[in-house]
Parts: structure tokens; C-alpha cells; sequence
């Protein structure tokens, strides 16, 4: 006979981040299969287009919804629950410093690893021919152009603060937009946090509240998004994979092998030695507690995307002050994003190796 006990754990679900697991190997698994058997059939590209890629979307769209209201809720209560301005500057002091220590060690690291293993030298004629051909679609072109039309160092600066807010809201995932984005909508929260914390009266705590009640709302919302979580990584996986394939990795094997043995080490090296030495945190319970956060990560390629998961895992697993956790990771989505400095640094060299330019 079945005990009480042994049915409990039959129905013991299981956690979320081992679901995201399980969605992530599903869909590579699926796409390698599909792109081996099926890589020039209209109807897999049929599928993947209309049926598979649109639930990625569905996921995507959902954490994305919740971003700017869950920016402006965290990062204005953050300011306004740290109360004394003089704290706030310390916690921004060492939140930007701890910013330039770890992106200029994600650079070094990958700078010298490009350097000492060249992967963009030694493809053969035919594979160079293929590389290149990917190199003219419309996508690359219209990057080529906005490049050309970067903004100057001080239009970037002036843009961070935003003369309509709302404006740059709405403009912050429209990638044509040319204003200051997730950025202004920061400093707009952040300015506004601090005019709370210096003016506090019963009409701006009921505003407080509000803000609250606002951030308990979203998180609820992002709750309900990841619960679509494993079958989006799924979808989203499957959808490149399987017009990809392993020719692609195979052909690319140097540069994904150097990016990511970079980002091994930045990852399992700079910040295991951090975590033990300057925040005195055992790394493998500290890593053991964001697993989730690492898989929608890993799987959406997007740190505005993972910011929701983060800042609940945050408060849940590693029990940090919402005040705290709020104010450095919203930050920190946008101003700390170590991977992209390491890989950026790594592609450039990659394709001037690859194109012969010193």
C-alpha cells in the first residue's frame, strides 16, 4: 500500500527552474532532429514561423510587458525606502564601482582569450564564402546604418534624461527609437524616488502605497508569465536551433568555444572568488539559489527579460531587502551586462581576424 507520505512526494511538483531545464534540452534535442531530417522543408519553416516561434513570443512579450512598470515601482521604492540620501550614494558608489571592477574583468578575460587562440583564422575558402553570404541580409545592413548614425558621447549622456517620460516608455524595445529608453525611464524613477524620500508627508505615503500595491501587482504578473516559462524556452530554442543546426556551430566552433570558456571563467572564476572572498557567500549555494535566474537567462539571451525572475529570486531564495534588491538589479540590468562585454570584445576581434584587418 501507498503511504500518505510516499503520495505527497508523487505530487511534489516539479520546480520551476528544473521545468525550464527540461524545456531547454526538449527544444535543442527537437531542433537538432527537425534540422537533420527536415532542414529544407517549407513546412518545418512553415511550423516554426507560424505555430512554434509565436508561444516564444507569447513568453517574451509577457516578461516584457512587466518591465517598465516593475522598473519605475522597484527602482522608486528602492530610493525612497532607503530613506537617508547619504546611504543612497553609498550603495550607488559601490553598486558603480563594483560595475567597472567586473565588466573591465569580463573585457580583459575576453580580450586575451581572442587574442591567444585567434579563432577568426583557419577557415577554409568555402566556409568563409558561407560566413560572409550571412553578412548581407537586410538585418546586418540596418545595424551597419545605425552604427554610421551613432549618437555623440554628450547626445547619450543629455538623452538619459528625459524631457517626456513617457515617450521614452514606450520607445524602450523599439529599436529605431532614438531617445534614452530603459535608461530615462531609470533616471526618471530614480529622481523620482529621491523627491519621495525628502518629502514625506500623508499624501506621499498614500502615493507610496500605491507603489506598492503596483510592484505586489506585477510580481504577481511575472509570476503568471513564468509559469509559460519551460514551453517559451522550449519554442524559443527549437525555433533557432532547427534552422541553425550543428553545421553552423561546428563551423562557428573556435569563436562559441572561446566565448563561452570566457564566460566560464568570468562566471565560475572572477565571481566564486568574489562571492567568497568580498561577500563571504558560499558560490555554490549562492549559484544553487539562482538557477532559475541563470536558465531564463541562458534561454532568452535578454537581461531586461531575466530582470523580473531576479529581483523575485532575489527576496525569495537569497532573503536580500526589496530596497536593496530593487535599486542595484534594475541598475544592474542595463549598466552591469558583463556578458555582452566580453562577448562584444571578442566578436569585433573575431571578425577583423576573420576579414584579415589588424
Amino acid at each position: 500500500m501507498v503511504t500518505e507520505k510516499q503520495a505527497s512526494g508523487v505530487k511534489k511538483r516539479l520546480a520551476l527552474h528544473t521545468k525550464i531545464f527540461i524545456g531547454l534540452t526538449v527544444g535543442i534535442v527537437a531542433g537538432l532532429i527537425c534540422n537533420a531530417t527536415l532542414s529544407d522543408s517549407p513546412q518545418l519553416d512553415w511550423t516554426i514561423r507560424n505555430l512554434i516561434s509565436p508561444i516564444g513570443q507569447v513568453f517574451l512579450r509577457m516578461i516584457f510587458m512587466a518591465v517598465i512598470p516593475l522598473i519605475f515601482a522597484a527602482l522608486t521604492l528602492g530610493v525612497a525606502e532607503l530613506g537617508d540620501l547619504r546611504r543612497l550614494g553609498r550603495i550607488g558608489g559601490k553598486t558603480f564601482a563594483f560595475t567597472l571592477l567586473v565588466t573591465a574583468m569580463s573585457v580583459v578575460i575576453g580580450v586575451t582569450l581572442v587574442n591567444v587562440f585567434r579563432p577568426g583564422e583557419g577557415l577554409d575558402e568555402a566556409n568563409r564564402q558561407v560566413l560572409i553570404s550571412t553578412l548581407k541580409t537586410q538585418a546586418v545592413q540596418s545595424n551597419i546604418q545605425k552604427a554610421a548614425e551613432a549618437k555623440s558621447f554628450v547626445q547619450t549622456l543629455l538623452d538619459i534624461i528625459p524631457r517626456n517620460p513617457l515617450a521614452d516608455a514606450v520607445g524602450a524595445f523599439d529599436e529605431n527609437y532614438r531617445g534614452g529608453g530603459i535608461l530615462a525611464v531609470m533616471f526618471f524613477s530614480l529622481i523620482i524616488g529621491v523627491a519621495l524620500a525628502l518629502t514625506k508627508s500623508d499624501r506621499t505615503d498614500v502615493f507610496e502605497r500605491w507603489l506598492q500595491g503596483l510592484y505586489d501587482v506585477v510580481m504577481k504578473t511575472i509570476g503568471i508569465a513564468m509559469k509559460l516559462a519551460p514551453y517559451g524556452v522550449a519554442a524559443l530554442v527549437f525555433s533557432v536551433v532547427a534552422r541553425l543546426g550543428i553545421d553552423v556551430i561546428v563551423m562557428l566552433g573556435k569563436y562559441i568555444a572561446v566565448v563561452m570558456v570566457g564566460l566560464l571563467i568570468h562566471l565560475l572564476g572572477v565571481y566564486s572568488l568574489l562571492l567568497k572572498y568580498l561577500a563571504r557567500v558560499s558560490p555554490r549555494s549562492f549559484f544553487g539559489s539562482i538557477k532559475e535566474v541563470m536558465l531564463t537567462a541562458f534561454s532568452t539571451s535578454s537581461s531586461n527579460a531575466t530582470l523580473p525572475t531576479s529581483i523575485r529570486v532575489a527576496g525569495e531564495n537569497l532573503n536580500l531587502p526589496r530596497q536593496i534588491s530593487g535599486f542595484v538589479l534594475t541598475l544592474g540590468s542595463t549598466a552591469n551586462q558583463n556578458g555582452t562585454a566580453l562577448y562584444e570584445g571578442v566578436t569585433v576581434l573575431f571578425l577583423a581576424q576573420f576579414f584579415g584587418i589588424d
